[in-house]
């Protein structure tokens, strides 16, 4: 009890099973570097408003800065038995340093100082994460550069719908990541407020500069008020969320990649250094690392509703639940990072193979709504074009033809309007190359997505270098 920072209040030993129970240094050491900065940006304020001496606040400094080189060099480690980062840090620097070491806590309670690291630690994995996401797109574009006339099917139901080009499938991919970068850039945005100086939910009597400790830190400014300073969690909840929409988009991307390794698709091949095999079937080869993203989307999800459901009835300020945001939030972001980090050279190892796509393309009568508009422009009302080409598309069915050898004579039986110009309209490239509206897949529409996708991509670049 004696080694508690706290002890003073008690006179018993606090049962051992509650001294584990309580303890958070085995999730939360890992913030021992935002911790320390955290401290050296107090200890300078301390000294600067005269609430402790200039000589104390230097030394408290040095001593911090020499703990932080210890624990990066490994010469000192973390005491698993701690109750916590923040209380190892301060009970080293006690000891190294005495009575000095004891006046950093001056002003400041365990709250903000557990609220600033944080939001400190999640800052840097932010930017890293958004890096990786950077990353992610610019592979994407890259691979989408070279098939802008790669032929293949587009879905609906999961059945064969239009004819698209591969290009114009991955870059769907690239604008929702786009958003996900955006949004990680939000909540940056609006975390970046220093709740240092908040106290455990007061503030302080003393007179801090609280303006000071969070230009020092890099934040836009103090936070507004002390009780929502040590209290909110909202910036955990949001990046949860934004990380669980970017985990979402990689799974839909992991399950399509999972249909196309198929020998019932065969679009594409992973890299063998991105697959396994089986342990009793040869011949297997599994995609296991896109499965595996399916999966830790739902792990990820599931830390949201831990967060969400920790804070729903949490009264103001401070209380112990709270604890339970960081071993949610840092499963989040563990995985989050695993996954792109995998997710990125998979792909761009991956091999395409053209011909199995176009092949696909050429079944399935997915250039059915260009017959129908074939016939539109020569003045048929959509709704009888669309009846005719129905009955059309059918009869194929019935002799086992496909709308491109199906004879001209079985054509103008339903319509004179139908001539030989039919077949240019109805053939894959034409239909592909033809369909030029914005967003569209044609080549020369798709040139355009990526140069504006690549524009955008740049904007948020600048904008994540000046947060």
């Amino acid at each position: 009890m004696a080694d508690m920072m706290w002890a003073g209040r008690f006179s018993k030993q606090v049962d051992e099973t509650v001294n584990a129970f309580n303890s958070s240094i085995a999730f939360d050491g890992r913030m021992y570097r935002h911790d320390i900065q955290g401290s050296i940006a107090h200890a300078t304020m301390l000294g600067d408003c005269g609430i402790i001496t200039k000589e104390d606040s230097l030394e408290i400094i040095g001593g911090l800065k020499e703990i932080l080189a210890d624990i990066d060099s490994g010469k000192l480690e973390l005491d698993p038995n701690a109750e916590d980062i923040h209380m190892f840090v301060e009970a080293e620097l006690t000891k190294r340093l005495g009575d000095v070491g004891k006046r950093l806590h001056t002003s400041r309670s365990r709250n903000d100082q557990v609220a600033v690291d944080l939001r400190l630690y999640l800052r840097d994995e932010i930017s890293e994460i958004s890096d990786m996401v950077i990353t992610l797109i610019k592979t994407i574009i890259g691979i989408a550069k070279e098939h802008t006339e790669t032929v293949m099917p587009g879905y609906t139901h999961l059945q064969r719908a239009q004819p698209i080009t591969f290009a114009h499938h991955l870059m769907a991919y690239v604008w929702m990541l786009l958003r996900d970068l955006d949004r990680l850039g939000d909540v940056n945005k609006r975390m970046n407020y220093c709740p240092l100086g908040c106290g455990a939910l007061a503030g302080t009597t003393y007179k801090t500069n609280r303006q000071q400790t969070a230009e020092l830190l890099g934040f836009t400014a103090p936070m507004e008020n002390s009780l929502d300073g040590v209290s909110d969690r909202d910036y955990c909840v949001e990046l949860n969320c934004a990380l669980s929409l970017l985990m979402t988009h990689l799974s839909r991307f992991s399950e399509e990649i999972i249909l196309w390794c198929s020998w019932e698709f065969k679009f594409v091949e992973l890299d063998d250094a991105f697959a396994t095999g089986s342990s009793i079937m040869p011949q297997k080869k599994n995609p296991d690392v896109t499965e595996l993203i399916r999966g830790k989307t739902g792990r990820v999800n599931g830390d949201l509703v831990t967060l969400l459901t920790m804070m729903k009835g949490l009264p103001l300020a401070y209380n112990k639940d709270m604890q339970e945001d960081k071993e949610a939030i840092f499963d989040a972001i563990d995985n989050v990072k695993l996954c792109v980090k995998t997710f990125t050279p998979m792909l761009a190892t991956m091999r395409v193979i053209k011909e199995n796509m176009r092949n696909a393309a050429a079944r399935g009568f997915i250039n059915a709504t260009d017959c129908a508009d074939y016939l539109v422009k020569k003045g048929m009302p959509f709704r009888d074009a669309y009846k005719i080409t129905g009955t059309l598309v059918a009869e194929c069915i019935s002799k086992g033809l496909t709308l491109e050898t199906l004879p001209l004579d079985d054509y103008r039986k339903m319509t004179e309007l139908f001539s030989d110009d039919v077949y240019e309209a109805i053939s894959l490239d034409t239909c592909v190359r033809e369909r030029k509206s914005y967003g569209g897949p044609s080549p020369e529409a798709v040139a355009v997505q990526i140069a504006n996708a690549e524009k955008e991509l740049d904007a948020l670049i600048s904008a994540k270098g000046q947060a």
